[in-house]
C-alpha cells in the first residue's frame, strides 16, 4: 500500500490537515476556547480555531532521525478494540467520545496517591513535554512524533514504596461510548477494562512516556486521547490508550491479552525477531507507507537503552 508522504518540517511548526478536520469535538466541549489559558505551552489562538498546538516544545535525545509516518496513517490505521476490531474503526467510531471531564487516579503502593484532572497534568508538565520520534511496531511499524513526557516523572511524584514491584494501567470502562465493550471480538468477549502492566525498572526507564499528542497537536481520541502510555520497545498493545487508573502493585499484573490468550501473549512482548509468535514469524515487519518488509530489530532498535533490563532472563519469556 502506498501512502502520500509530506517533508520533514519542523516539530514545532507541523500542524497536520487531518487534525484540524477532527477538532470540533474539542469546541463542543468547551475545553478549546479555554486551552490557552489554562495549559503553559498551548497556542491560545491556535486554540480558538479548532486546533490545540503544542508550542516551545523540545526534541527527546531518544529521538529518531528516521522519516515520520503520515499522519493520515497514524490517525486511520490504528488498534483500538475498544472501537472495533478494523483498522478505520476507530477513527470512525471514536470521535464523540468525551475527553473532558478526564481524571487519572495513581495509587497503590505509594505515599502520595493522587488523582489528577488531565488540564492538570497538562499543566504540571507542560515544561516537560518534548516531541519524541519512536518507531512503534505491531505486525507492521510507524515512526510517529509523539508530544509527551516520561511516565517516571509522574510516579516520582507519588513517592512508590518498596513494595512498588509492577505498575498496573487500566482503559477508560464506558460501554456508551466505546462500543467494543458492548460486543463480541473474535468470537468472545474481552475482560474489560483493558489492562496492562510494567515492571517497575521498565516504567521507569527514560523511553517510556505518557503521550497527550502527536505531530505537535493534542492527541486524536482514535490514538489514545487525552493520555496514553508509549513503550517503543515492546509491541503495541503494551501501549494501553485513554488511561484513568495506574496503580503500583507489589505482584505482576495480567494483562488483557495474557489473560485471554496465554499461549500466544505474555506479559513483556519486547520485540524479539528470534522468537516466533506461536502463528507468524516475527522476524520481519512492514514500515507503514512501503511496499517490502524490513528486517524486525532486538528491542525495536533500542537494546541500547533497555536490553540491559533483562539480563539473565530466558529470551522466550520476553514475550
Amino acid at each position: 500500500m502506498l501512502i502520500r508522504t509530506k517533508p520533514d518540517l519542523t516539530e514545532n511548526d507541523v500542524t497536520p490537515p487531518a487534525l484540524y478536520r477532527q477538532r470540533r469535538r474539542f469546541i463542543q466541549s468547551g475545553f478549546a476556547l479555554a486551552a490557552g489559558a489554562l495549559v503553559p505551552g498551548l497556542d491560545a489562538a491556535a486554540a480558538t480555531l479548532e486546533v490545540k498546538k503544542f508550542v516551545g516544545l523540545g526534541t527527546s535525545r531518544y529521538s529518531t532521525d528516521e522519516e515520520m509516518t503520515d499522519i493520515e496513517a497514524i490517525t486511520n490505521y490504528n488498534n483500538f478494540y475498544e472501537f472495533g476490531l478494523d483498522k478505520d474503526s476507530p477513527a470512525k467510531l471514536a470521535q464523540e467520545m468525551k475527553t473532558r471531564p478526564w481524571q487519572i487516579v495513581v495509587d497503590g503502593e505509594c505515599t502520595k496517591p493522587m488523582t489528577l484532572d488531565i488540564e492538570d497534568v497538562l499543566a504540571d508538565f507542560a515544561m516537560e513535554e518534548r516531541i519524541y520520534r519512536l518507531r512503534c511496531v505491531e505486525a507492521w511499524s510507524m515512526v510517529v512524533p509523539w508530544v509527551g513526557f516520561p511516565l517516571s516523572a509522574l510516579l516520582k511524584k507519588v513517592e512508590p514504596t518498596m513494595n512498588a514491584k509492577y505498575v498496573e494501567f487500566h482503559t477508560l470502562h464506558d460501554p456508551d461510548q466505546m462500543p467494543g465493550q458492548r460486543r463480541g471480538l473474535f468470537g468472545y468477549v474481552l475482560d474489560w477494562p483493558y489492562t496492562e502492566g510494567l515492571r517497575i525498572d521498565e516504567a521507569m526507564n527514560p523511553l517510556t512516556i505518557l503521550s497527550t499528542g502527536l505531530y505537535g497537536e493534542v492527541l486524536p481520541n482514535q490514538n489514545g486521547a487525552p493520555i496514553r502510555l508509549v513503550v517503543p520497545w515492546k509491541y503495541g498493545f503494551k501501549s494501553i490508550k485513554s488511561i484513568v487508573t495506574i496503580k503500583l502493585v507489589e505482584k505482576q499484573p495480567v494483562n488483557t491479552w495474557q489473560q485471554q490468550a496465554p499461549n500466544e501473549y505474555g506479559f513483556y512482548a519486547n520485540v524479539n525477531p528470534q522468537v516466533d509468535h506461536p502463528r507468524w514469524s516475527q522476524a520481519r515487519e512492514r514500515r507503514i507507507g512501503e511496499m517490502l518488509r524490513r528486517d524486525t530489530l532486538p528491542f525495536n532498535g533500542y537494546a541500547e537503552q533497555v536490553a540491559s533490563l533483562y539480563n539473565g532472563m530466558d529470551p522466550k519469556q520476553l514475550y
